[in-house]
């Protein structure tokens, strides 16, 4: 896992937190391939790949971005849909959340969140869920501090390629 800087900048004076559209693709791919390299991992994304998830026929996620007008997109969060089949329940997962080095510490991410909560309410869910790696205190305290609640893993998650 790289480390963040200990540089926090000035935050933009305006931050509009919207739905990713069309001409953001290269810049939420760079965040995405960001937020990879973060935690040591690579990152096959492409813009393509993003166009079709996002705006393709079948739309598979949502993402909104942290828009700071001249200064570019300086954080996202990606949503996918969720069910609990037992409890017919539907949620929302924050599959990712991401602002920029630099940025962090100024309230965008927790903005994200926000919106991500008013997204999965508006869209009837029950619950909106998130992970973190085991070893990220930052993120478990900022989670926590975001009301989230922290509930162990239960059992195995298996995985098999269909391609």
């Amino acid at each position: 896992m790289t480390e963040d800087t200990d540089l926090t900048l000035p935050r933009p004076p305006i931050v509009a937190i919207r739905h990713a559209k069309p001409r953001d693709l290269p810049e939420l791919n760079a965040m995405i391939l960001a937020l990879a390299q973060h935690h040591g991992d690579a990152s096959a994304m492409t813009p393509d790949v993003l166009e079709r998830d996002l705006f393709g026929p079948m739309p598979w996620i949502q993402a909104l971005v942290a828009d700071s007008g001249e200064e570019g997109l300086i954080g996202y969060a990606i949503l996918v849909p969720l069910y609990k089949a037992q409890e017919g329940k539907r949620g929302m997962e924050l599959h990712h959340l991401f602002v920029r080095d630099g940025q962090r510490g100024n309230g965008i991410g927790q903005h994200l969140v926000d919106r991500a909560r008013q997204i999965a309410r508006a869209s009837g869910c029950d619950f909106l869920s998130v992970s973190a790696a085991t070893g990220n205190f930052a993120a478990h305290r900022f989670y926590e501090n975001m009301d989230f609640i922290p509930r162990p893993v239960t059992g195995m998650r298996y995985l098999q390629a269909l391609s």
